[in-house]
């Protein structure tokens, strides 16, 4: 199993209290501790309103995120899980993909989905089309983002999207293509899109609907003519890692001390229980994370909510849960 870790940025309240002139900061040098401590790949959200609640505090943009990290970083590679499709044109977004691919000397992961934050849709007016019609142009955008990075001029006729004579140069240094992950778990439409395009997938809440969904992508895959093994299949991960389980408490409490005059009762409570999962030893970890590699789940990628304010417990968990599931890996 290999292990990406989430930079703080914002969206999930994970910068409170960090002055705004430091936050910068705080999110670089996050990226830098971890690839110090291991971590294949650092990782953005892509949104624009706060959650659980929607606030006045900070959420950084994604891709302004991917150029900075680019540059300011040497070793880590860098994604977004994931790209919502709505929020940029396919074409414009895959120049800048590639763009910020040169820019990190081929580290770029690009991540994308069909987007379900509805308040964000209608707040930046995009609007907010069913389900199946933005699943079917993530489908065109997908096919759109591939011509460009490997022809040298695209011409798309598609029902959604429409080039003529679309040049993208440079193209990236990744051969034959920045690799290309489909988020979402959707079972008859996203899973197919990923059988048909998908170099990575990520899905799954709990270890039982991963192996189902794995199943599904599995018929998929049948039915593109794809082999299945080609895809690895990640999910994510929110952890709060201590030495002890009362170093664990401590850390929880800190975080929920942070925004608890921010947010609503019912807001808090969703983060209680959320802490409340994340929370564990590293021995603890293990136990979680074991059956999801016997599943093959060979991909983790962690969001660790204290890592702005203090490294210690992502550290922890690179010292002591990562080597012991690195060679883990599922049917």
């Amino acid at each position: 199993m290999e292990f990406g870790a989430f930079v703080p940025q914002g969206w999930l309240l994970d910068l409170v209290g960090i002055p705004l002139d430091q936050q910068w900061a705080a999110m670089r040098t996050t990226a830098e501790r971890l690839d110090e401590a291991g971590y294949r790949s650092a990782w953005v959200f892509d949104h624009f309103h706060t959650r659980p609640q929607t606030t006045q505090e900070v959420t950084y943009e994604a891709w302004t995120l991917m150029s900075a990290l680019a540059a300011s970083t040497s070793r880590i590679r860098l994604g977004q899980m994931c790209t919502c499709n709505h929020y940029r044109p396919p074409a414009y977004l895959a120049k800048v993909a590639s763009s910020i691919d040169v820019i990190s000397g081929g580290r770029l992961e690009m991540g994308i989905g069909a987007g379900w934050f509805e308040e964000e849709f209608h707040a930046y007016g995009y609007g907010f089309p069913k389900g199946s019609v933005r699943i079917a142009m993530l489908g065109e955008a997908v096919e759109i983002m591939l011509a460009m990075w490997t022809e040298d001029e695209v011409h798309y006729d598609g029902t959604y999207y429409r080039l003529s004579g679309a040049i993208n140069q440079p193209k990236g240094i990744q051969q034959p293509h920045i690799p290309l992950w489909i988020a979402g778990g959707g079972e008859r439409l996203t899973l197919n899109v990923a059988a048909r395009y998908a170099d990575y997938t990520n899905f799954g809440n709990t270890v039982d609907e991963f192996r189902h969904k794995s199943e599904v992508l599995a018929g998929h895959c049948r039915e593109v003519g794809r082999e299945y093994d080609e895809i690895v299949r990640s999910s994510n991960f929110t952890v709060v890692c201590g030495a002890t389980e009362s170093e664990v408490e401590q850390r929880k409490q800190m975080l929920i001390d942070k925004v608890k005059n921010l947010v609503s009762d019912r807001a808090l409570g969703t983060i209680q229980r959320t802490l409340d999962r994340a929370g564990g030893t590293p021995e603890q970890h293990l136990e979680r994370l074991r059956p999801w590699a016997e599943a093959g789940c060979t991909y983790a990628i962690v969001r660790f909510p204290d890592v702005a304010y203090d490294p210690a417990g992502a550290e922890l968990f690179a010292r002591e849960v990562m080597p012991a599931l690195a060679a883990s890996a599922g049917p």
